[in-house]
C-alpha cells in the first residue's frame, strides 16, 4: 500500500515534541532512561508517519468535526497521543501531541 497523505506538524506539534523529550530528559536517572526519551520521540514520529499516511479517517474523532481526530500511539506502560485535522484529500496536520496522561492538549 502506498502513502495517500501527506503528514506535517504545526509548529506548535514540533513544540510538544521537544517539551515531552525535555520532560522525558529531565527526570532520567540512568542511561537506560535518556535512551527512552529519544525512543519515546521515536515512537511517535514513527506511529504518526506510518499511520496518518496511509489511513487518517479510521482513529477516533476529537470533538465535532469529522476531519479532527485524535491517534493514540502506545509506548511502554502508557503512551502518546496526536491531535491532528485531515485537510482536503491528501494532507494531514498534527496539531498537537501529548502523554495520554496529561489533562489536555496545550
Amino acid at each position: 500500500m502506498t502513502d495517500k497523505f501527506e503528514v506535517r506538524y504545526t509548529a506548535a506539534a514540533r513544540d510538544d515534541l521537544l517539551r515531552l523529550f525535555d520532560f522525558l530528559l529531565d527526570r532520567a536517572q540512568t542511561q537506560d532512561d535518556f535512551d527512552a526519551a529519544q525512543l519515546a520521540i521515536d515512537a511517535i514520529e514513527a506511529g504518526v508517519a506510518s499511520h496518518l499516511s496511509r489511513t487518517p479517517f479510521i482513529y477516533r474523532k476529537a470533538r465535532e468535526s469529522p476531519f479532527l481526530r485524535e491517534l493514540v500511539i502506545p509506548f511502554q506502560s502508557a503512551g502518546y497521543v496526536a491531535l491532528y485535522e485531515i485537510e482536503g484529500g491528501d494532507v494531514v496536520n498534527v496539531l498537537a501531541i501529548r502523554h495520554q496522561l496529561e489533562d489536555d492538549y496545550y
